[in-house]
């Protein structure tokens, strides 16, 4: 009993990051560590997705002695405001919780350049005394009276949600070039006919769905005399994507960088029809964007759209759960990624080629131990990593909500245009990134990009 408390107390709060060890025993110290802070991230997501489930406050008033305004205890008075606790006001404070759990590991981590840093044993070990901190801060959190927190933390989640958008499209990058680069190895490594073929079955049926994507956005979400905004908003990202998949073809870019194809510009392209659905949904004009029930049960969008009660958010619409889902792809593919993408790296501050590799470890107490492969150099960086889980914070409390903004005086979410503009705007940038990985390397041909 006692050996094996001392072996969990090893865990908790030594420098390795023992708790994955019987799951991944033969990883990096620098996966293992960043699948734990993608866990902690994970975590408050689930919690506030319960929060922010229908009805939640009503079974909390039913518990007698909880909920100000709810079943009474004899002699016991209800001390907890249920309001705060869930909805939109609680996705708020959590998502503050980890915002700030995350922007103060950011900080500390600054220019941390190896594992002999002192501040890496932090990075990588005393998980248990974190996840009391970011307890700590969430408890905090929820007694932050509303006054204009929640108006004030709408625009900051605008922000890092726009910033966070382009990391995901630079994580597909990577990932379509990663995708690419091992199919075609396999290819001329033996059996090419198959693995060229399931190249071009993805890369057909990525573009078949962004074409589909683009038919039913000018069906639904335009009108012949209306919605100019979303018709300009479908053509210009339409015209892009054509201009990338073309761009990426040219036999000058070919030559230059033998990596790119259509596979990644039709993974970019299907993306960036998600992001152009995901802005149109913003659009308070509800003529222009009717409701996926509407279109379900072919109601008409002229007809009078029922209202949600004021504070209620749907966050479980369609572009919302396709949100989450590209979210938790990028997060769980940022915590393992090893790219050879030297553009990419250099964007997500990563040097996967620095570190040491080697094989498991067995500490003296017998547990099994992930190996430090950062004592010449860190993989990634330790500081951008906290500032790229911070977004992620501020995009899911956006997502959640589905980007709609707290109404101080009537206590509503509403729709907004700025909304609409940050993803289109975010779409646009993407994609000019997008079109500079292809060009770059012909524009500055003495310049090694691979």
């Amino acid at each position: 009993m006692n050996y094996d408390l001392k072996k969990l107390a090893s865990c908790l709060c030594g420098s390795a990051p023992c708790l994955l060890c019987g799951c991944c025993p033969s990883s990096n110290n620098s996966t293992v560590t960043r699948l734990v802070f993608s866990f902690f991230l994970l975590l408050g997501t689930l919690v506030s997705v319960i929060m922010i489930l229908p009805g939640m406050e009503t079974q909390l008033r039913k518990i007698p002695g909880f909920c100000q305004g709810g079943t009474t205890i004899p002699g016991i008075e209800n001390h907890v405001n249920c309001d705060v606790i869930v909805g939109y006001k609680s996705v708020y404070r959590m998502c503050f919780a980890m915002a700030c759990f995350f922007f103060l590991f950011s900080a500390i981590m600054i220019r941390v350049k190896s594992s002999k840093d002192p501040r890496a044993t932090l990075q990588n070990g005393f998980w248990f005394f974190k996840f009391l901190i970011l307890v700590g801060i969430t408890v905090g959190a929820f007694f932050i009276p509303d006054g204009t927190f929640h108006d004030v933390w709408f625009y900051f989640g605008i922000v890092g949600s726009f910033m966070f958008i382009l990391i995901q499209l630079i994580l597909l990058i990577d990932f379509a070039h990663s995708w690419n680069e091992v199919w075609v190895r396999n290819a001329e490594e033996g059996n090419s006919k198959c693995w060229f073929s399931g190249l071009l079955f993805f890369t057909v049926l990525h573009y078949a769905l962004a074409f589909a994507a683009v038919v039913l956005l000018y069906l639904y979400y335009t009108k012949p005399d209306n919605c100019a905004e979303h018709k300009f908003f479908i053509s210009s990202n339409l015209i892009l994507c054509v201009i990338i998949s073309v761009v990426s073809i040219l036999p000058k870019v070919q030559d230059a960088s033998p990596q790119s194809g259509l596979l990644q510009s039709s993974i970019i392209t299907l993306y960036t029809m998600y992001v152009t659905w995901s802005a149109m949904t913003n659009n308070p004009n509800r003529e222009c964007n009717p409701s996926l029930l509407s279109l379900v049960s072919n109601i008409s969008t002229t007809e009078a759209m029922p209202t949600s009660s004021p504070g209620m958010v749907q966050w479980w619409d369609a572009q919302g759960i396709v949100g989450l889902v590209i979210f938790l792809f990028c997060t769980f593919y940022a915590s393992i990624r090893s790219s050879s993408n030297a553009q990419v790296n250099r964007l997500m501050q990563t040097e996967e080629g620095k570190g040491t590799v080697g094989g498991e470890e067995v500490g003296e107490d017998g547990l099994r131990r992930v190996v430090d492969n950062e004592e010449d150099g860190v993989t990634y960086n330790y500081s951008f990593f906290h500032f790229h889980l911070l977004l992620a914070s501020l995009y899911i409390m956006m997502t959640l909500t589905n980007w709609y903004k707290p109404d101080i005086t009537t206590q509503a979410m509403q729709s907004t245009m700025p909304a609409v503009w940050v993803k289109i705007s975010s779409s646009w940038l993407g994609l000019g990134l997008y079109l500079w990985t292809l060009v770059a390397p012909v524009i500055f041909l003495n310049r090694d990009f691979n």
